[in-house]
């Protein structure tokens, strides 16, 4: 097995290799901080690199390990996390100059899990600013996609998606608000899982989207997410919004067929003028596959679905500047980007009945999704209507409101309704476009059913091609 086979080779390939002592989590470790070293400074993938302590890590597990004391699937492994979980004694940027400086004296209850499981930390992931996808100039490195570096990696869990798709670590770490794992899975060809709100702690995280927020897992195969998320999944009761119920193993019952398994195709989110033709006929495709497996499929209408991109952005931007606005946007105004601290400004000055009545609004379309869920197994469509574009084209622009308002419309519309929701939605690999960029498909779930959801998407992967093609890395284009 060469080198980069092992950079690329999923994390339970690489625990059964560990477990064997067939592999030793110190040569691991010292994979990815090579290639780390090699990439990072043309991905910008990565904030901090954590080497020392990585490497201190990597000789205990394998100390562990020799031992007989094996923890299990994730001991000895490498991971990166989205630089805005706090981590004791390594900086937490948020992926701002403002908190350049910011060293924690504790561990985020993700990180605690991680580390009792003997994952080992590798480093902190680059984002956009406060993780809020709309940055311009990013302090730390503009994050660039592996698979082509004019083309952006979306956004805001950049750096874990690049991370996943570069070979960079075993598995990352993202942060979902609106979209900010399935976004970067969907433009790096990678897998990623915004749970249900409450199933992971958010405890330690810069959190300021206080309804929407949620830790999930970014990785290269989909029976990996779901290792992942049952090592971090659990009530913690430093997290008073997070879920006592128990949780599954999530692994138990992935299979390669959905018999008895029936599925919508939501019409707004899927055929829309803002599909590129590429995405389009990759979800087409996606549909027989699916039917295949043994699905059911049928289509469905969901007309309220259009309103959650205003919604979600009133609530979630609302929530997040009612804390910016008094800590830092007041005294720090020049040290935001520009882009973002005009974001904040406009989100501090929405008026409370306005935030009450988008909050409202906000529940009739998570209840027509709901709704649709009592039917169906889950919902599909394409996680980013087109794909990656190019990093100018990406950029926040402002044009008349009605451009702007329906530039906005349509391009959240298959990952928003699902925020609104706080429902488990997983992106998957869904093949590429004309110029070998990835696509990707996204699937919702009913609340706390991340199984069904592995279960789809499992099956789906293991039928298909895409999961097994990373970027070819000696060859990055521009």
């Amino acid at each position: 097995m060469n080198k980069s086979d092992l950079a690329f080779m999923g994390v339970a390939e690489q625990a059964s290799l560990i477990e064997k002592k067939q592999l030793s989590p110190v040569d691991l470790v010292e994979l990815y901080l090579e290639r780390i070293e090699k990439w990072n400074p043309v991905l910008c993938a990565f904030v901090t690199v954590c080497a020392d302590k990585a490497r201190a890590a990597a000789k205990k597990a394998e100390a562990e390990i020799a031992q007989g004391n094996y923890k299990g699937p994730l001991h000895g492994i490498p991971f990166g996390v989205k630089d805005q979980m706090a981590t004791k004694g390594i900086l937490t940027s948020a992926g701002s100059k403002i908190f350049a400086n910011n060293i924690s004296d504790f561990d985020a209850t993700i990180i605690e899990k991680l580390d009792d499981a003997g994952a080992i930390l590798i480093g902190k992931q680059n984002l956009h600013e406060f993780g809020k996808g709309v940055t311009v100039d990013f302090p730390y490195g503009h994050p660039r996609n592996p698979w082509n570096l004019e083309h952006t990696a979306s956004s805001s869990s950049t750096g874990s998606g690049i991370s996943m798709a570069a070979g960079l670590c075993s598995f990352s770490i993202g942060e979902d608000t609106g979209g900010s794992i399935r976004g970067p899975a969907s433009a790096t060809g990678t897998v990623g899982i915004r749970p249900t709100y409450g199933r992971v702690s958010r405890h330690g995280g810069m959190m300021w989207a206080y309804t929407n927020d949620t830790f999930g897992p970014m990785t290269r195969s989909v029976k990996d997410c779901g290792l992942i998320l049952q090592a971090i999944a659990g009530f913690d009761p430093k997290d008073e919004l997070s879920s006592k119920r128990p949780v599954p193993d999530y692994t138990k019952d992935l299979t390669k067929d959905l018999k008895g398994i029936k599925l919508a195709v939501v019409e707004e989110m899927t055929r829309n003028e803002a599909v590129h033709p590429d995405v389009s006929a990759a979800i087409d495709t996606a549909i027989e596959v699916l039917k295949d497996l043994g699905a059911t499929i049928e289509e469905i209408s969901l007309p309220y679905a259009k309103y959650s991109v205003p919604l979600q952005m009133l609530t979630s931007d609302a929530d997040v500047s009612a804390v910016v606005l008094n800590k830092w946007l007041r005294t720090h105004w020049h040290d935001f980007d520009s882009a973002n601290r005009i974001r904040f400004a406009a989100g501090a000055l929405i008026p409370a009945p306005v935030f009450s009545m988008a909050m409202r609004a906000r529940h009739i379309v998570r209840k027509q999704i709901l709704a649709a869920m009592k039917t169906y197994d889950g919902l599909i469509c394409p996680t980013n209507p087109s794909p990656p574009a190019k990093i100018e084209d990406a950029r926040e622009t402002a044009g008349t409101i009605e451009e702007t308002n329906r530039k906005i419309e349509l391009r959240r519309i298959g990952i928003y309704p699902f925020s609104l929701a706080n429902v488990p939605t997983i992106a998957v690999p869904m093949g590429f476009s004309q110029d070998d960029l990835p696509v990707s498909l996204q699937i919702g779930g009913k609340p706390f059913d991340e199984a069904t959801v592995f279960r789809i998407a499992h099956a789906y992967e293991q039928a298909t091609p895409w999961h097994t093609h990373p970027p070819d890395m000696e060859n990055l284009t521009a």
